[in-house]
């Protein structure tokens, strides 16, 4: 089965890998937002869902053009998500999903966890088309898991519908918001993640936008210490970084590297999820410096705007939708051409615009640190990213 989360060809650099499409003219990862409706009450929500769907939403024929405009561009298409709020409240979501692989689309879904997602409807989006589905956990038990969504029995439909995927021959992916609050549950997480045989787990980094601005997110130092701690756990589950590419830097510096949980640069966070895992049994077989230690895979480098777009359920264009900086809307003009003429899109192609420490990093090309997470400080979408503690040689 093709694994619609890999690049287009991509190639791995110190660690990280580059696509070889260009990102100025295409893009590669397209996060369609269908609806902002859904029956959960998230802490976290950039989107701030409601159970009602919006009037102004995108039309099912709306929709289908951007799609046939994202397919005109020919190989290597992009990656197209429809996502929400959660899609399962569109009656037309299977229709569109089978619009998007008849266009030769690669069609991945993020439902979210409730009794909307059923065995028949999983089935039914393979049958259309889709490959990937994503559910996230945001706590390694009900009890958590429940009181970050704010309503009781999400935990259990939500691994339910991991399990139930699997069975429908579609590849899952498990999403985690990672704030103050919930970062001491990533080892136990992990435990669970894999037990469900998640395909890649992909890690959110809180940014303060929507209901998340009342949620504490992770200090610089704390960052660095969890990122520390992904990049050891990557050789037990495949996984990636969303809103912290400084991820990609510490790729790089370890690279090739055989240490596992023996930073003693690193912090009292680090040494708490690393001991979490050592209580846990969840090392790798061997020794921490073992040979025989699988080397995790490469991050991509891709960011808002930088072969990342957003559109909304009333179709703004932005770079994210955890950025909300709109450059355009598709009912007035082609996705293709918002992304490709944009002036924020442009700027934000462009690492040496980048401002602070970010532009004089050596790593701006790789990383060039999380624009949502500037704005969302700065009001720049171009300045320094504060989650960031690293200290540029230049």
């Amino acid at each position: 089965m093709t694994d619609p989360w890999r690049t287009h060809g991509a190639r791995a650099t110190a660690g990280v890998r580059t696509l070889r499409l260009d990102i100025n003219s295409r893009p590669f990862l397209v996060l369609f937002e269908l609806t902002r409706a859904c029956d959960l009450a998230c802490r976290h929500c950039r989107a701030e869902a409601s159970a009602a769907r919006h009037p102004l939403e995108l039309t099912t024929g709306e929709v289908s053009a951007v799609l046939a405009d994202l397919a005109a561009l020919g190989p290597p298409r992009p990656i197209v998500v429809l996502t929400g709020g959660d899609p399962f409240k569109r009656t037309d979501l299977v229709e569109l999903v089978a619009r998007g692989s008849e266009l030769g689309l690669a069609m991945a879904v993020s439902p979210s966890g409730t009794l909307l997602a059923t065995r028949d409807r999983l089935e039914s989006l393979r049958r259309a088309g889709a490959r990937t589905v994503s559910f996230s956990l945001d706590g390694a038990d009900a009890e958590s898991h429940d009181a970050f969504r704010r309503v009781e029995g999400s935990f259990d439909w939500t691994t339910k519908a991991c399990r139930e995927a699997q069975d429908a021959g579609l590849r899952l992916q498990v999403n985690t918001t990672v704030s103050a609050g919930t970062v001491a549950e990533l080892p136990r997480i992990l435990r669970l993640v894999r037990d469900l045989g998640a395909n890649l787990w992909s890690v959110f980094f809180l940014v303060g936008t929507g209901r998340g601005k009342a949620l504490s997110p992770l200090s610089d130092d704390e960052t660095e210490d969890a990122l520390h701690f992904l990049y050891d756990v990557s050789a037990l589950q495949p996984l990636k970084t969303t809103e912290a590419p400084q991820y990609r830097r510490v790729v790089a510096e370890r690279a090739g590297s055989q240490e596992f949980g023996d930073r003693s640069d690193r912090g009292d966070l680090y040494r708490r999820l690393i001991g979490a895992l050592v209580d846990a049994a969840e090392l790798p077989a061997g020794s921490a410096t073992s040979p025989e230690r699988p080397q995790p895979r490469p991050p991509l480098a891709v960011g808002d705007g930088r072969g990342v777009v957003f559109v909304s359920h009333t179709g703004d264009v932005s770079p994210s939708g955890f950025l909300p900086l709109v450059v355009g809307n598709v009912r007035e003009s082609p996705l293709t051409t918002i992304y490709r003429e944009s002036r924020l899109f442009r700027e934000l192609r462009d690492a040496d615009r980048l401002r602070g420490r970010c532009g004089r990093c050596e790593y701006r090309s790789v990383c060039g640190g999380s624009r949502a997470r500037a704005y969302a400080s700065s009001g720049d979408p171009l300045g320094e990213d504060p989650s960031c503690p690293y200290v540029p040689a230049a």
